[in-house]
């Protein structure tokens, strides 16, 4: 059966309609995507920042360091007995729901 100018230009119409409506969710999806990276980037930056500011309040005595001096004697720190197994453990709490909730 042939088909009609008229049927046909449905059809294209039709086809285009759903076409749009894929790119739409297609660009949704993709705008829900970077949302979640912005998202996640945002936090990783703010614990960052949080605990570097930690560090500082608890050893005022870093802030003039470089970065390297900084990373240099933070290596010292993990190399230092005990250090490790602290670090350790207090991840291993947390890991059990033993620690505290985390704030913000």
């Amino acid at each position: 059966m042939k088909k009609t100018k008229e049927e046909l230009q449905n059809e294209l119409a039709e086809a285009e309609r759903q076409h749009a409506q894929e790119q739409h969710r297609l660009q949704r999806t993709e705008n829900r995507k970077e949302y979640f990276e912005i998202t996640a980037r945002r936090q990783r930056n703010h614990r960052l920042i949080t605990r570097g500011a930690a560090m500082e309040s608890v050893f005022p005595a870093i802030k003039p360091l470089t970065e390297r001096e900084f990373y240099e004697l933070t290596e010292q720190m993990a190399d230092t007995p005990g250090v490790r197994d602290l670090v350790n453990h207090a991840a291993a709490r947390h890991e059990a729901g033993e620690g505290e909730p985390e704030a913000g």
